[in-house]
Order: C-alpha cells, then structure tokens, then sequence
C-alpha cells in the first residue's frame, strides 16, 4: 500500500465528499474522471458605479434571477451579496464550466430583466449600457493561500 494511503493525516471515504490532508478539510464534487473543488469570486459593477440597485425589491430580485440560471450556467451559488452600485457573488462549478460564459450570462440576463422589470433604473444610466463591461473574477479556496503555500512547501519534508 502507498506510503500517503496508510499515513493518519490522510483520510479518505469513497461515500464522502470530505478529505482531510494535515487537518485541513476539502469539500469535493465528484464527475466520471475527476475530484475537483473549484470557488470562485465574481464581482460586477454597474456602470459609471450608479446606484441603479437603489432598492431592496430589485436586489432581492436580482438575486432571485441570478438563483433561477444555476442549472442553466452548471454553477452553485453558495452567497451573493448585491450593493447599491455592484454584486458580489461567490459559487463553486466544475472544471468544464465556461467561466467567461457565466459572467457574460449572468450580466445579460440580469441587465435585461430589471430594465424591463424596473424601468426607473432607466434614469441611472444611459444607452443600453447597466453593467461595467469589466468585471472582477478570482479563484477562491476553503483554506487560505497562505496555508495552501506551508502545506505545499511542507511535502518534501515528509518524503
């Protein structure tokens, strides 16, 4: 049996979605050929940072239109949070998911549906133009990179 298989720091359940490597624990998604834990970071913004989500009922439904593309998009949305003047979401996908793709859906969907929702949010902006044509998109993991560099760094030690 390989050496990592029978060390007590590495526990592994073919029925669970946890793994714990030197104490730190991973929530894994499975698919045929791959373990993968994959939380990303997106932040959009409104353009000109107007205060277009000036109500509590259009971010609310904001959120709701974003809920309502999960299937869609093959993301889950673990918080979003939107601002006045931009959204913050954090969802996890697979590796096959086209993350351009979701950004670019959800900007779209979103924008169109409250302009015709809320026709107010009209006079905030101008042309056809809601969300910033940029956007913000980080890779997030469940311990902090910092702690991922000592467990990297911490391997050779172990050999």
């Amino acid at each position: 049996m390989p050496k990592f298989l029978t060390n007590n720091n590495y526990l592994r359940k073919q029925c669970d979605t946890l793994i714990f490597v030197n104490q730190m624990k991973y929530k894994l998604d499975r698919s045929a050929h791959s373990v993968y834990s994959l939380h990303y970071h997106l932040v959009v913004v409104i353009k000109y940072r107007r205060k277009a989500l000036y109500d509590e009922v259009i971010r609310e439904r904001l959120k709701q239109i974003i809920w309502s593309l999960t299937d869609e998009l093959g993301i889950e949305i673990l918080i979003q949070e939107p601002a006045e003047d931009h959204l913050h979401i954090l969802f996890t996908a697979t590796p096959t998911t086209n993350l351009s793709n979701v950004v670019n859906v959800i900007k779209g969907v979103t924008a169109r549906r409250l302009r015709q929702e809320f026709p107010k949010t009209k006079e905030f902006l101008w042309g056809d133009s809601f969300w910033s044509n940029s956007y913000f998109l980080s890779s997030t993991g469940q311990v902090s990179l910092d702690v991922l560099m000592q467990y990297v760094e911490s391997q050779m030690e172990k050999v």
